[in-house]
């Protein structure tokens, strides 16, 4: 080499595998945690190990590794936690799911473990497809308007099915023979695909302001069309199908990523103006929505012998957890009945739990929407930035809706915990959600070409 020559530098891409040998390792943790988990309900139901305690921890991290082979193959630079929070969620999950099926004997139940444990795996299989089919998050923005015709598709549907007691009330899920599929919670997805695309387009004409009140830089009047259509087509899914969670979750996520479109503060106000005055104008003409707020009201109020309703039992749980809980299946949540396995297992959590397990899957939940939105301020495409925000802005509203049903901060809307609930509509999709920040987190975490790579903690 001459002295005019220079140095031929190599690139050593250290910090992609840096990433994934952290996500290993927190994996690692995901499965101990439940299958400790799993053990310590097993002693205190039958005073033995369970029986299925090794097929459950080889199918959960069975489950967990062939995620984190998929997102090491096709998307080296994701986030390193968003996967781990999640297997430690569906893990916690199906424990508290099994711990529940072993009240039968004392309550009319049916098993519900097995089935959550297949559509888990099924949840992972469209993980790994997202993966792998999805090369590039921009190539979504090209089925704008496709995606949001098959949103208002998907949440009209079961309106036109006959619906049934074991519903009450609600018209959200499909029924074929003994097959029950709920078609809302793909809206979750489509929704914020659709709203992106969209805002992209019309975010700077929404962004204009025609004058200032209180304080406040009021839209353009021509500009409220958008806004009002998804109010009405909201409120169209409350009044036919009488379903409030995901009335608010659709409407929700439209206004939080109409406000980080156009930084108007202004249309949040708008929008929680005209979603309180439509909800209302509702539920003076609805008697399911009606009755929902009727509980919220007076959760211990007893009917004619019926007892106390639903939240008035997730209250009582909550209460008889304290600070520390019960202990692993030593808790009476099972009185609730059916839906002590859907939104409801979050008074489960509370009872054996405590405060302090309520506390920590709360924290769990608010980590994985932190990282989504963390992913929106590193994506470089504004597409991208925004589907960041509508898909954890989705997790997050559903988090928040369900809690609060719960524990009485708001009327209880039926939707189901995210990743820990019965439901096989609603893991599938929440793993193929998990899926899609992933992709968008590697491609902002790519380096530029030729850049050097340094070993780095995670960020």
């Amino acid at each position: 080499m001459t002295a005019t020559e220079s140095p031929v530098v190599t690139v050593v891409p250290q910090g992609a595998p840096n990433r994934r040998n952290t996500e290993l390792s927190l994996l690692v943790f995901a499965v101990l945690v439940p299958v400790l988990a799993y053990a310590e309900t097993g002693l205190a139901l039958d005073g033995r190990l369970p029986a299925g305690m090794l097929g459950y921890g080889v199918g959960l991290g069975a489950f967990a590794l062939l995620a984190h082979l998929a997102v090491r193959r096709f998307a080296p630079n994701a986030d390193p936690l968003m996967l781990p929070i999640a297997a430690l969620l569906n893990g916690l999950g199906l424990v508290f799911i099994w711990r529940l099926d072993k009240a039968r004997q004392l309550h009319p139940n049916y098993p519900a473990a097995e089935n959550q444990l297949l559509w888990s795996g099924l949840g992972i299989a469209l993980f790994v497809a997202v993966m792998a089919l999805l090369k590039d998050h921009r190539l979504l923005q090209r089925y704008t308007y496709l995606s949001g015709f098959a949103a208002l598709v998907l949440l009209a549907v079961p309106a036109f099915f006959p619906d049934r007691a074991s519903d009450f009330g609600a018209r959200i899920w499909i029924h074929l023979g003994g097959f029950s599929i709920q078609p809302g919670e793909f809206v979750k997805i489509l929704l914020p695909v659709f709203f992106s695309g969209f805002l992209m387009v019309k975010r700077d004409a929404l962004a204009l302001a025609s004058r200032r009140f209180l304080g406040l830089y009021l839209p353009r009047g021509r500009d409220l069309g958008p806004i009002l259509v998804v109010w009405a087509l909201s409120l169209l899914i409350l009044v036919f199908e009488t379903d409030l969670g995901t009335s608010v979750l659709f409407f929700g996520i439209f206004v939080v990523m109409l406000y980080v479109a156009t930084e108007r503060t202004s249309w949040v106000l708008f929008g929680v103006l005209m979603a309180g005055l439509g909800f209302w104008a509702v539920a003076r003409t609805e008697g399911h929505v009606r009755g929902r707020i009727h509980e919220w009201l007076h959760p211990l109020t007893t009917g004619a012998g019926t007892g106390v309703g639903q939240i008035g039992q997730a209250l009582f749980a909550l209460g008889a957890g304290g600070a520390l809980g019960t202990g692993l299946g030593q808790g009476h949540s099972w009185l609730i009945g059916f839906a002590a396995k859907s939104d409801f297992i979050l008074g489960t959590i509370g009872e054996e739990t405590g405060v302090a397990g309520v506390t920590a899957v709360l924290l769990l939940y608010g980590l994985l929407a932190e990282r989504g939105l963390r992913t929106a301020l590193a994506a470089r495409d504004p597409f991208g930035k925004l589907l960041a925000v509508g898909l954890s802005a989705a997790f997050a509203l559903q988090v928040f809706i369900v809690a609060g049903g719960v524990t009485g901060a708001i009327p209880l809307t039926g939707m189901t915990l995210p990743f820990i609930a019965q439901g096989g509509s609603s893991v599938i999709t929440n793993w193929a959600l998990v899926a899609v920040l992933l992709k968008i987190s590697d491609l902002a975490r790519r380096p530029a070409p030729g850049q050097l790579l340094q070993p780095e903690t995670v960020r």
